[in-house]
């Protein structure tokens, strides 16, 4: 078989077998849209999601410094006020500056002052904070002081104000001392009224500042008689606390080691721990009389506002475009991929459907879904085009080459006659009449042939019995196998009947009687059986002839073929007799096969329904399609 043929034969299969769901195009155009889809509603909720998270993070940072801004306003009255009578003017301002809602109240829940009163809103039950500047909660405040006590809660350390003068002239002389000696320096003061000399390099130190500039520095060292009576009085609630522990008595001074707060000031520095929660102890003792009591303090919304939303900063804006816009690069790009794998199929398709008459008008496949089965289908009917082509071509060359031999003969002998140099007599009449007859025997033939294709073809059925059908065709053919001189023989299994139109039934076993005789030489045989096998009635014309090569065998039914190329009357008839064969057979239901071994004989046949079995009629379209794909 031709590789071409086996190409052509693998292609149909696979059309016929379909395209498996997982090469599908509906398949991949689903999976595709599925996957575009699913990256959309993916990167959508990771926008949505990280733009909300960072905007609730940018709300809630300015909530927390507002509160912490609320939260240190009130601690810094707490510090310097003995109580909260005073405090609602600075609540409303508070309120009015934040946007936020502000209570306070006792610790039983009395309230102390609330900027929104009249709305009488119930108040949440955690509280927002403890307002206490003697334990200041450092995590609103963000401190990191080494006590929890507030730097603004100086109560008996506040300085005089002539104390204050003196000791800012003391530090106004040492700033102009440090500034003849190249060190810029600068004046702060703490929330006592004490002033701080410091400088980009050191600080306003004990043991630096006196050898420097003389007697002003030593001012800046030594406590104020204020600050005196506060630290003969912190010694006395310091020293009992450190002897109840089992340590010595400290003695608390002003070492003025940098800028620090009153808070700081105390000395020795390496007392440990247990002198220091002493010393603490102590200064929250000192100082209660002198800072506002404890207080709650309430932070929420103000009632009838809308706290949810917030507002789109540019920055969100810009990535909400940035990721919009990728997405729609990514769909984008998929839909052109995608776009472009089906169209330039489709277009190879359309070009070649443009030119139908180009010889190998084939297209590539590529692919195994529904464009790839096209594709098959394309190159498969263009393979059967081309062959109708060529049978058309050879079927037109055949048709004018039988018609014209025996036309031919009847017009050399009627120009003969007519010249004279024939006499028309019997024997030439018969002559003629022969040609004549050969010439209707073709012309029926291919009427036959045509009837078949245009569907036209009419059967007259009757029950008929098998073996009569043979021995009429025998005895027909008797003379003209003794003639020459081939033995012919027939034999019959059982009685089969079945239901056909009998004179084409003789037809069918007379063309096939007819060639077997033709092709078996002197002293060969022919035999015709008849028999029954699976509900099929069997009948087989047997020789012992020439026989038929393998390559020729497959077309033994074509139209017009025959084993002797050269097409010479002696050998051969008219190229019909096989195909109509094959006609009236599957006219009645049934098939016709061949085998042959080439010097050694055919074996011709037919497998026809018996009158037991229902008549296996084919579609007449169905049998001229296949008889045109041979």
């Amino acid at each position: 078989m031709p590789r071409s043929d086996s190409r052509t034969r693998r292609s149909r299969t696979r059309s016929r077998r379909g395209v498996p769901l997982r090469k599908s195009l509906m398949v991949r155009l689903l999976a595709t849209s599925v996957l575009i889809a699913v990256c959309s509603i993916a990167a959508t909720a990771w926008l949505a999601a990280t733009t909300t998270s960072h905007a609730l993070r940018q709300e809630q940072g300015q909530v927390l410094a507002r509160d912490a801004q609320v939260y240190d306003a009130l601690l810094g009255y707490a510090a310097t006020h003995r109580s909260w009578d005073a405090v609602a003017p600075d609540v409303a301002s508070l309120a009015k500056r934040t946007g936020r809602r502000i209570v306070l109240t006792t610790p039983q829940r009395r309230t102390l002052a609330d900027s929104a009163a009249a709305d009488h809103a119930a108040l949440p039950a955690a509280v927002s904070a403890v307002v206490n500047p003697l334990a200041v909660d450092s995590s609103l405040t963000g401190g990191t002081g080494a006590t929890p006590i507030d730097p603004r809660a100086v109560g008996p350390y506040r300085l005089t104000a002539a104390e204050r003068t003196a000791l800012a002239a003391s530090a106004r002389s040492i700033t102009g001392c440090l500034l003849k000696l190249g060190e810029p320096s600068q004046i702060s003061y703490a929330p006592s009224g004490r002033p701080r000399v410091t400088t980009e390099s050191l600080t306003a130190a004990a043991p630096v500042i006196p050898d420097v500039c003389g007697g002003q520095s030593r001012i800046l060292t030594r406590p104020t008689p204020t600050e005196a009576a506060a630290l003969h009085q912190l010694e006395g609630l310091v020293n009992p606390c450190l002897r109840r522990q089992g340590m010595s008595p400290i003695r608390i001074g002003l070492d003025y080691i940098g800028p620090q707060s009153i808070e700081t000031l105390y000395a020795p520095m390496d007392a440990g721990r247990i002198t220091e929660g002493c010393v603490e102890d102590g200064r929250r003792e000192q100082l209660a009389p002198y800072v506002a009591p404890s207080a709650l303090l309430f932070v929420t919304g103000v009632p009838g506002a809308d706290t949810t939303g917030f507002a789109l900063t540019g920055a969100n804006a810009v990535r909400i475009v940035e990721v919009a816009a990728l997405v729609l690069t990514v769909t984008v790009a998929a839909a052109v991929l995608m776009s472009t794998r089906l169209i330039r199929p489709l277009r190879t398709l359309t070009e070649a459907a443009q030119r139908p008459d180009q010889a190998r008008n084939r297209v590539p496949v590529s692919t195994d879904d529904e464009i790839g089965s096209l594709a098959v289908a394309f190159n498969d009917l263009s393979a059967r085009r081309e062959r109708l082509e060529d049978q058309r071509k050879a079927m037109v060359r055949d048709v004018a080459h039988e018609l014209r031999t025996p036309l031919s003969n009847i017009r050399g002998w009627l120009e003969a006659v007519e010249d004279g140099v024939a006499v028309a007599d019997r024997p030439l009449t018969s002559r003629l009449l022969r040609e004549a007859l050969l010439l209707q025997h073709i012309i029926d033939d291919l009427r036959d042939v045509a009837a078949d294709d245009a569907h036209t073809f009419r059967l007259h059925t009757e029950r008929v019995r098998a073996a009569e059908v043979v021995e009429w065709v025998c005895a027909a053919h008797r003379d003209a196998a003794r003639t020459a001189r081939v033995a012919l023989t027939w034999s019959a299994e059982g009685d089969p009947e079945l239901t056909a139109d009998a004179l084409r039934l003789r037809q069918a076993v007379g063309n096939l009687l007819s060639n077997a005789v033709r092709h078996t030489p002197p002293g060969g045989s022919v035999e015709v059986r008849t028999s029954v096998r699976d509900r099929s009635v069997l009948i087989e014309v047997a020789d012992t002839g020439s026989g038929i090569s393998d390559e020729e065998l497959p077309h033994v039914f074509d139209l017009f073929w025959r084993s002797e190329k050269s097409r010479s009357r002696l050998t051969g008839g008219s190229g019909l007799g096989l195909a109509i064969v094959r006609q009236l057979t599957e006219a009645h239901g049934g098939r016709v096969t061949v085998s042959s071994t080439l010097g050694a004989g055919s074996l011709f046949t037919l497998h026809l329904p018996s009158a037991a079995a229902p008549p296996l009629r084919r579609d007449p379209a169905g049998a001229a399609k296949d008889r045109r794909e041979r």
